[in-house]
């Protein structure tokens, strides 16, 4: 076990149990004593905890708030296989495991944890607030929240019925006990077949794995399959009355910017909305970081409360 030390906060390597599966990631604590309110946090689509989420975790725990990054099972740090596969109601059925790990520990007020989520897991945070209510806060950032929208734009659409081939070929073939067929995730040509074409999506996964020694440029052509199926807007009805942050990029070309706001518009009160600078990728370090760290700080102060107000 690794624990680093500052002047306003503790970070500690842990592990939690997950139906059998062991995730494991950092756990912070402000100075002081607890409980604390808390935060569980995670990253998005085949991106690992040191991709980003170390500054917004410390500005958290800086305002008075333990956190828990964890990375998804199947990746980085985590156990699980087959590796490098995403089901996203297995990641966000894991984010309930976080919660509960975090309320198992004495330092924690298990009664006042909320959740962040971006990208990916941003659409996580989505539907846990939706369906479970020991989460008393939910901060989505940039997410996918239509997972079939989301590839329809992403796929060349003369590729889609090729994919959806290899879909139908990878279950086949794993059926008859084949490893699972893998995909790039990213390609300096943007006319590779890989799960984002983008050109900010390969500026960003490039430079940011250089931090993540554990991340490859790969995931299973099974978890494209599972993205269109995963649709969180049918779920954002039902925060309520758990508080909502959401903030969506001005130029996301990859969760795109008009379909969380039109979802937003199904969300009932309490809720909030921001919009940030920048595409998809600017909240990790570019120019959307810091509006999107102070948002989602001073909404978890409003809604959590501070140590002191235990």
């Amino acid at each position: 076990m690794t624990t680093t030390e500052r002047n306003t906060f503790m970070r500690t390597d842990i592990e939690f149990n997950a139906d059998g599966t062991t995730l494991r990631g950092w756990f912070y604590t402000p100075e002081g004593s607890g409980p604390f309110p808390a935060i569980v946090m995670a990253h998005g689509f085949a991106a690992l905890k040191e991709m980003g989420l170390a500054p917004y975790a410390e500005r958290f725990v800086e305002a008075g708030f333990a956190v828990l990054a964890f990375d998804h099972r199947n990746f980085g740090a985590s156990d699980g296989t087959p590796r490098f596969e995403i089901d996203p109601w297995q990641q966000m059925t894991d984010y309930r495991h976080a919660v509960t790990y975090l309320q198992q520990r004495d330092d924690v007020d298990s009664d006042r944890i909320g959740a962040w989520g971006t990208s990916y897991s941003g659409g996580h945070v989505i539907i846990l607030g939706a369906i479970d209510k020991r989460v008393k806060a939910i901060s989505s950032q940039v997410p996918v929240v239509s997972g079939y929208s989301a590839i329809q734009r992403l796929v060349r659409q003369d590729l889609f019925p090729d994919q959806r081939k290899a879909w139908e070929q990878d279950r086949a073939a794993r059926f008859a006990g084949a490893d699972p067929a893998m995909i790039p995730i990213i390609d300096p040509d943007s006319m590779a077949n890989v799960a984002f074409p983008t050109a900010d999506s390969y500026e960003w996964f490039s430079s940011a794995a250089k931090d993540a020694p554990l991340w490859e440029n790969t995931v299973t052509v099974a978890s494209l399959e599972k993205l269109t199926e995963y649709e969180p807007r049918a779920y954002i009805g039902r925060i309520s009355p758990t508080p909502f942050l959401l903030m969506v990029g001005q130029d996301d070309t990859v969760a795109s910017t008009d379909l969380p706001l039109s979802a937003f518009e199904q969300a009932l009160e309490p809720k909030q909305f921001a919009v940030l600078p920048g595409g998809h990728y600017a909240p990790y370090g570019g120019v959307a970081f810091e509006p999107a760290v102070t948002t989602a700080r001073d909404f978890f102060v409003e809604h959590l409360g501070s140590k002191a107000d235990r």
